[in-house]
């Protein structure tokens, strides 16, 4: 599955950092790039992205007016503030608009991409769904909560589907292990999002982690469910 992403940035060699760091991240490309929030209403409307990055200040106004716009034509369009504001007001306009995420500038790419992993992951649980009980509306309204009583919330980043995904991998015997590759591929995410969970089963000893050195090249990093011997 692709996204489409538009970005709303009036300054030329952020929003080139901005496209770079989008085409990194597998599944999402980039649509338009918009220097204006002229530009940007008139191709958030013709383009309809599935996502748009915005920029917050530019001369002629602010980009949560595009925000607002978007939602009162109730476009199925996301938004990830990118700016250097760090005020509590424009968070809080922004969190009232519904953005996805709020990310500081200047941007760090393992921000960047955990943002557009965490997006992609909430767009899929999405996909095919027609009837919700109290449960599935949890996991996509409270992504990193527990649904199980008693059990402690979940670290951030950590969603409990895409958990249970990950650790449903490992139901069957796996002698020499999986790699964070393999499990991507087996669940449908990418190999830096299946890692992180992985990481984290490591480290709740639900799994465990091994160097395992092959003939050629650098050791691969394999993990082994906790009954493997």
């Amino acid at each position: 599955m692709e996204f489409s992403v538009l970005i709303v940035e009036d300054d030329p060699k952020i929003a080139e950092i901005h496209r770079h760091f989008t085409e990194k991240v597998e599944g999402f490309t980039v649509s338009g790039i918009a220097d204006s929030l002229a530009d940007a209403e008139k191709m958030s409307e013709l383009f309809k992205p599935d996502l748009i990055l915005l920029d917050l200040y530019f001369p002629e106004g602010l980009g949560t007016d595009i925000l607002w716009r978007i939602r009162s034509r109730r476009q199925a369009t996301d938004v990830i503030l990118i700016t250097a504001a760090k005020e509590l007001e424009p968070l809080q306009d922004a969190m009232r608009g519904g953005v996805f995420d709020y990310i500081l500038k200047p941007v760090m790419f393992s921000r960047f991409q955990d943002a557009l992993e965490r997006f992609r992951e909430h767009r899929q649980k999405l996909q095919g769904e027609t009837s919700l009980d109290q449960r599935d509306i949890d996991r996509l309204l409270h992504p990193y909560k527990s649904t199980n009583p008693g059990e402690p919330a979940l670290p951030k980043g950590i969603d409990s589907l895409t958990l249970k995904k990950v650790q449903d991998a490992f139901d069957h015997p796996h002698p020499d292990g999986l790699s964070a590759e393999e499990v991507g591929e087996k669940i449908g995410t990418s190999r830096t999002t299946a890692r992180r969970y992985l990481e984290h089963l490591t480290a709740v000893g639900r799994l465990k982690a091994e160097l395992v050195y092959g003939a050629v090249g650098r050791p691969e990093r394999r993990y082994f469910s906790e009954h493997s011997s």
